[in-house]
């Protein structure tokens, strides 16, 4: 596998720390994106200038988590937010009620949505303001 190629995985699933390590690395010409992976060496970055880079968030990452909240017996509500916090204000604010429960659940969780298997992830790109409820779910 090329740094590239790890670099794109690193945005893709939002590994914000090692996409601002490879993007640091890169500037500073300690390494290319086409080189073998093996040949990356993290120990080789300015850690406190990565530091500041990931506090600033210079590489932009909006990390968005999708929560399971419980509200009745066997029956969900599922809202993309920032935080549990941000979540279940939400829900208080839509259902006038406090949930039972709020989860995080896996972005990459599989989800049959009409006739289509998807993910959370996949879901996420539809919307572009936060939080949002998505779905709910009744066994």
């Amino acid at each position: 596998m090329r740094v590239k190629d790890l670099y794109h995985l690193s945005l893709k699933y939002e590994e914000s720390a090692l996409a601002h390590y490879i993007y640091h690395l890169i500037q500073e010409k300690k390494i290319n994106l086409e080189v073998d992976v093996e040949k990356l060496d993290l120990n080789e970055a300015d850690h406190d200038k990565v530091a500041k880079m990931i506090q600033n968030n210079v590489l932009g990452f909006q990390t968005i988590r999708i929560y399971a909240l419980t509200y009745a017996r066997k029956k969900y509500a599922f809202i993309f937010a920032r935080n549990e916090k941000e979540a279940t204000q939400h829900f208080i604010q839509t259902f006038h009620q406090k949930p039972h429960s709020c989860v995080e659940l896996l972005l990459d969780y599989e989800i049959i949505r009409g006739n289509e298997v998807t993910t959370f992830r996949e879901l996420r790109k539809e919307y572009d303001r936060f939080p949002v409820l998505v779905g709910g779910f009744f066994l």
